[in-house]
């Protein structure tokens, strides 16, 4: 039964672009078409954003480095570390798309909408307290985590990320936070080098951090069985008030900058064993934010296919892998992992 769902979406995504850049406006564009060609407006509410303010973002962010972003802005184009640039426009639109995150936690939290996928960008799951990495400037879903605490009075709070890049931003937000499960795959060695499987949390907070770093290669039977014998044993275990999602879907196996293996398919099964979790623990409470993708036709199928799971659309699934098992190589790799988790969960 179709459910209705609802995306967050501001034109003013659109203006953060450098033509030149992996990380410009044509990702979005091309998510647009496709939900167009899919003719999934009628199943879909469409929301606008409000942007974050100043203290929003100074529930993750110092605030001499919000300034500081907002200032160069003010003086023109420009970088703020080798690998993420700037506009005049990009401090308000950073704000925005932090903002959308919000906006879409508002939805969820008040009921209007159990879940809700948010297209912003620029993505956020790179960005530290006090300074951007990786295309990101603000750190927008863990902004919405704080929030989650802050505002809601929640006490268990999931974040899985499945960007083929580690959450590094995220993880340094609530490594020391028992409130906060923390769950990211990744491919191993890649940028920016952080999330290996004994990074476990510290303090107060560890064991609620979970690093999956997978040999390149990975595709759909690999992340199923990381689902099926880790993330989802682990979060039935936790039991999440909230299930926030990096959605980034560089792991896409014709992605330019990353080299993994997934199909729609693969995409599909994540989302639709997330919002079961969802469903189970959290009130049907789940939330997700654009982070990296960047092959343009694949990363908005992957999007549609993400949708099509967690709406229960009915939509085809046009792709999915012919590789039935795993290499005993990656068996080894993910019992290993395992190991590791069976200090703080049952696996």
């Amino acid at each position: 039964m179709t459910k209705k769902i609802a995306l967050v979406y501001h034109p003013d995504y659109l203006i953060h672009t450098n033509g030149q850049h992996p990380e410009r406006k044509e990702r979005l564009e091309y998510i647009l078409s496709a939900i167009q060609t899919q003719k999934l407006v009628d199943m879909i509410d469409i929301c606008d954003p409000a942007p974050a303010t100043v203290d929003d973002l100074a529930l993750i962010h110092d605030p001499s480095y919000i300034k500081s972003v907002e200032e160069a802005c003010l003086a023109g184009e420009g970088h703020l570390d080798m690998d993420t640039y700037l506009v005049p426009e990009s401090y308000r639109v950073a704000a925005l798309s932090a903002g959308g995150i919000l906006t879409g936690l508002r939805m969820v939290m008040t009921g209007e909408q159990e879940k809700v996928f948010v297209l912003n960008r620029p993505p956020g799951h790179h960005a530290e307290h006090d300074k951007a990495m990786g295309f990101c400037l603000f750190n927008n879903v863990a902004i919405a985590a704080a929030k989650a605490f802050t505002e809601y009075g929640l006490h268990r709070v999931a974040i899985i990320d499945w960007d083929v890049h580690h959450g590094n931003g995220t993880q340094h937000s609530f490594e020391d936070d028992p409130r906060l499960l923390f769950i990211s795959t990744h491919q191993s060695p890649a940028y920016p080098g952080s999330g290996k499987m004994h990074e476990t949390g510290r303090g107060r907070g560890e064991g609620f951090t979970v690093n999956m770093p997978l040999p390149a290669g990975c595709g759909d039977i690999e992340y199923e069985l990381c689902f099926q014998e880790v993330i989802i044993p682990i979060l039935d275990q936790f039991k999440p008030e909230l299930v926030l999602v990096s959605a980034g879907q560089d792991a896409y196996q014709l992605d330019p900058l990353a080299g993994m293996s997934l199909t729609h398919n693969g995409y599909y099964l994540m989302a639709k064993a997330l919002a079961a979790v969802a469903d189970r623990w959290a009130k049907g409470r789940m939330l997700l934010g654009l982070e990296g993708g960047y092959h343009l036709q694949g990363q908005a199928e992957a999007v549609i296919q993400v949708l099509n799971a967690i709406g229960d659309l009915g939509l085809p699934i046009t792709e999915s892998s012919r590789i039935s098992e795993p290499s005993r190589f990656f068996r080894e790799h993910l019992d290993a992992i395992k190991a590791v988790q069976r200090k703080y969960w049952k696996l």
